[in-house]
């Protein structure tokens, strides 16, 4: 039975309200290469329900599925072994089917959870505070950069050439319905992470923020010590972004080094790629007055009647909770499942496991940096790195990429697909080796890269 409650006048009337004289007027900013103008090649119109199934079987089947083959993908996603104990006890009935703890007293389960999760980001991070959670990495830079604006009564914000493109991306789109100016670059192959310019940047302007990805979209380490000494004297608070948390142990917490808000993705622990989504967003400041400017939600421990440990939601500034004009977002949940999924993760490894998990990660990112750098006419670009690192090879990456995976090698993202225009970048290719990668897989990759290249 089709559910169709509007008729054809209902239709004309609510097109006519907003001014559109057709559906089609409702979709002109997606562009027109993009919109289907027929039924999608390669499915068949009508056939049973097995037939359909069998047709999508082997379509699915010409995938590469990340544990079929060598498997180098990262640039703000990455591959790393998930305990099966973490899937286990986040399908437990108290978590998977709790949403929102509005009403503590029944809710103390799902609260303790997230205050707990707030404690291990705000140590990961080197903060006072975290949030319980946002949506992901990107939607909580630019929360990020909004709280800065509040804070310095500022609205520039100066972008590191290492950012992540999708982050820029988010930010600019933002940026248009709010005012806020942005400045960034593109990164280059020729040169270590920019931090000159971007220091020369910070003292002729006056920012509201400065931010910077630790590590960032090429691998590189910058300098945060030195960004956040220049961007205090100007007055600005320095924002890190950090895509790869597993990097936090091994390198030093972005707060211990004078950031003022940490923010990142949380999906290398405990939740996986799942093609794609869904993802987690971590918040965290270093300055405690910071707090009420915070995005999100805060969850806070208390005693209850009889002085007993109790957990309560402490702060909601999101627009559901309290004025809409003293909203610091319009953020309207947290992501409680992938955050019980990091917490999990994170408590499973302790301090001891993670910094382990970090260094096995990068000797294996070593060990492939130098069997791949040594092939003839690939050069690594990277003086620091952790996992995750970039090289330069000849021609356009992005064709090397299809005939590497042709070979069933997934050997990298391009730097082309990246920064569709910026031409100078096509021949970069970024390279992430995990735990889950072997050294058999290292030397299948470099095989197949000298080959290709020969």
């Amino acid at each position: 039975m089709r559910y169709l409650p509007l008729t054809d006048a209902d239709r004309s009337a609510m097109l006519a309200t907003i001014g559109a004289s057709s559906i089609d007027d409702l979709f002109v900013d997606v562009p027109e290469a993009a919109r289907l103008d027929g039924p999608i090649e390669g499915l068949p119109l009508h056939l049973s329900e097995m037939a359909v199934e069998r047709h999508m079987r082997q379509l699915a089947a010409r995938n590469i599925a990340a544990g079929d083959g060598p498997f180098f993908l990262g640039a703000g996603a990455y591959r790393h072994h998930v305990p099966a104990s973490v899937d286990h006890l986040i399908q437990r009935g108290e978590f998977l089917t709790a949403y929102t703890p509005y009403q503590p007293e029944i809710a103390q389960g799902t609260l303790q959870m997230l205050f707990e999760f707030q404690t291990q980001v705000a140590r990961l991070y080197g903060c006072a505070v975290a949030n319980a959670s946002m949506y992901d990495g990107s939607t909580a830079c630019w929360e990020a950069i909004g709280m800065a604006g509040r804070i310095t009564r500022r609205n520039l914000a100066l972008l590191h050439d290492g950012l992540h493109p999708h982050y820029v991306s988010v930010i600019r789109t933002m940026a248009r319905f709010t005012g806020d100016s942005i400045a960034d670059r593109a990164p280059s192959l020729d040169a270590q992470a920019d931090d000159a310019t971007l220091l020369a940047d910070i003292a002729a302007n006056r920012p509201s923020c400065v931010v910077v990805q630790y590590p960032d979209i090429l691998g590189r380490i910058p300098d945060l010590p030195r960004i956040a000494e220049a961007a205090h004297a100007a007055g600005a608070l320095l924002i890190v972004v950090n895509t790869e948390p597993v990097a936090l142990g091994a390198l030093a917490a972005p707060g211990d080094l004078g950031a003022d808000i940490v923010v990142g993705e949380g999906q290398a622990l405990g939740v996986g790629l799942q093609f794609g989504g869904p993802y987690l967003g971590l918040f965290a400041v270093r300055d405690p007055k910071h707090v009420r400017q915070m995005p999100g939600r805060l969850c806070g421990e208390t005693v209850d009647a009889e002085g007993k440990r109790g957990f309560v939601l402490t702060l909601s500034t999101r627009e559901q909770h309290i004025r809409r004009e003293k909203a610091t977002s319009n953020i309207c949940t947290n992501s409680g499942l992938c955050a019980l999924a990091f917490s999990i993760h994170l408590t499973l490894l302790g301090e001891k496991g993670l910094r382990a998990l970090a260094a096995e990660n990068h000797r294996l990112a070593c060990r492939a940096a130098d069997e791949l750098g040594a092939v003839p006419g690939v050069r690594v670009i990277n003086q620091t790195f952790f996992n995750e690192f970039t090289l330069e090879v000849p021609g356009d990456a992005r064709e090397l990429v299809r005939r590497l995976a042709d070979k069933g090698v997934l050997a990298g993202v391009s730097l082309g697909r990246l920064y569709p225009d910026e031409p100078q970048l096509a021949r970069g290719m970024v390279v992430a080796v995990t735990e889950t990668t072997s050294e058999d897989d290292i030397a299948a990759f470099a095989a197949a890269l000298k080959e290709e290249l020969a």
